[in-house]
């Protein structure tokens, strides 16, 4: 722990260590403050001249924070941060999700005339995959 804080005495690592800190204790603060449902979606960011800049992951978000601002704006003052105004931004995600695709199903007869297709041409490969189609139902 000595040698970590030796090294954290650096001119240029203590000026980062103390960036952290406040950084951190930042979003302690807007944890309390901001609502339950919206915590997840919205982190506190860059604290400069008076200006707290949160980034919220899309623009329903956004437009909720926004509707809030003034009461969130009291809440930080009460709390001791001297600020003056608050930015939103849209943090974009970079990995878009993949929609789930529905199972897809045959009906009763299809799959019917399917087994009768795979026994005819039983031991081959499309004999195989016909068979397994027909078990979707």
């Amino acid at each position: 722990m000595q040698l970590i804080n030796a090294i954290l005495k650096d001119t240029a690592l203590s000026k980062l260590a103390d960036r952290a800190q406040e950084l951190t204790s930042t979003q302690k603060i807007w944890n309390e403050i901001v609502p339950s449902q919206l915590k997840q979606y919205a982190l506190a960011g860059n604290f400069e001249h008076k200006r707290l800049t949160v980034h919220v992951e899309n623009g329903a978000i956004a437009a909720k924070i926004k509707l809030l601002l003034p009461s969130l704006l009291t809440k930080l003052q009460k709390q001791g941060l001297e600020i003056t105004s608050i930015r939103v931004q849209v943090q974009v995600q970079s990995k878009a999700e993949k929609p789930i695709k529905p199972p897809r199903r045959v009906s009763n007869s299809a799959s019917k005339n399917l087994q009768s297709l795979a026994k005819q041409l039983e031991g081959s490969e499309l004999g195989d995959a016909l068979n397994r189609l027909s078990k979707r139902t």
